[in-house]
């Protein structure tokens, strides 16, 4: 039995990783979590500068769920070459680095600073706002999608994994637009867009009044989109949104996805990673897989 898995010629012991924003760089997990049995770690969000986030309360509980408007807060890129991937390279895990950015440039100067790290793929979070276009997300216009993909692809020396917003009407046009760009990989989904009132305060439960809706709740919709992108494009798939256990985790691969991500169920069990990890090779014990590829879109 064998659960490793390429992504764009990169080789992962195993399809499990974690949700970029959920895990920061690994650090603090790394108590409760051995990072050797991941297949990769996305790190956090990581732009050219410093970027302090949004103004407080950005987190919010929901039924199955949780919101987050905390606003890609992350040190730039210069303190995380020096600190995050010297830490991460101690272990036997791939190194994922999500890039975000405001404008095209910004993308493209972190993607350039990695060029010469010793990192394994870049996942690219085009659902940041772009600022030049009056603030809609990269992700939410197909012609932006594929022109940004193409950009980034140029510069970059590590396969690119483009990170797709279900905030969409047709996910797989913005899927199609990634991949006419050179996109390597594609990954779905980041988090919906949602609201909380506290009724009793008569006011937003975050400052900025929306949030990325997670976890369990969003499943159905993700393992669909997943379902629909897998028959769309032709590059491969991580698959996330709602993973919560390994049972999550097998139906986004019957889906269509080759790797999975796992993010909010992080902060409720740290240790969800490798139990998702565990139950993958006991499911195919079980039923007698022999190859994750194997299974990858079996249900049409």
């Amino acid at each position: 039995m064998n659960t490793t898995i390429n992504l764009a010629g990169v080789e992962l012991k195993n399809p499990v990783m974690t949700a970029s924003g959920t895990f920061g760089s690994g650090a603090e997990y790394s108590e409760f979590v051995d990072l050797n049995r991941l297949g990769a770690v996305v790190t956090k969000g990581v732009a050219n500068v410093p970027w302090p986030g949004n103004p407080t309360p950005r987190i919010a509980e929901t039924h199955s769920g949780m919101m987050n408007a905390i606003g890609l807060q992350n040190p730039g890129i210069d303190l995380f070459c020096e600190r995050d991937i010297p830490f991460l390279k101690q272990y036997d895990t791939k190194i994922i680095v999500n890039v975000c950015g405001k404008t095209t440039e910004e993308y493209c100067e972190v993607v350039e600073r990695l060029a010469d790290e010793d990192v394994d793929l870049l996942e690219i979070n085009i659902s940041c706002p772009n600022v030049k276009a009056g603030g809609i997300a990269f992700g939410q216009n197909p012609q932006a999608v594929e022109a940004i993909t193409r950009e980034v692809k140029k510069r970059a020396k590590q396969p690119i994994i483009m990170k797709l917003s279900p905030n969409v009407t047709d996910i797989t046009e913005m899927a199609r637009a990634a991949e006419a760009g050179g996109a390597d990989v594609l990954s779905l989904i980041n988090t919906l867009t949602g609201m909380k009132i506290d009724v009793h305060k008569r006011a937003f439960a975050l400052a900025n009044k929306t949030g990325g809706v997670s976890g369990p709740a969003i499943k159905p919709i993700a393992v669909r989109m997943v379902y629909q992108v897998a028959n769309a494009v032709k590059v491969p798939i991580i698959g996330m949104g709602g993973i919560a256990c390994a049972e999550d985790a097998i139906e986004f691969i019957l889906a269509g996805a080759t790797a999975v991500s796992i993010g909010t169920a992080n902060f409720f069990n740290p240790m969800t990673t490798v139990e998702v990890a565990d139950g993958i090779e006991q499911y195919m014990k079980q039923y007698g897989f022999e190859t994750i590829d194997s299974m990858v879109g079996l249900v049409k």
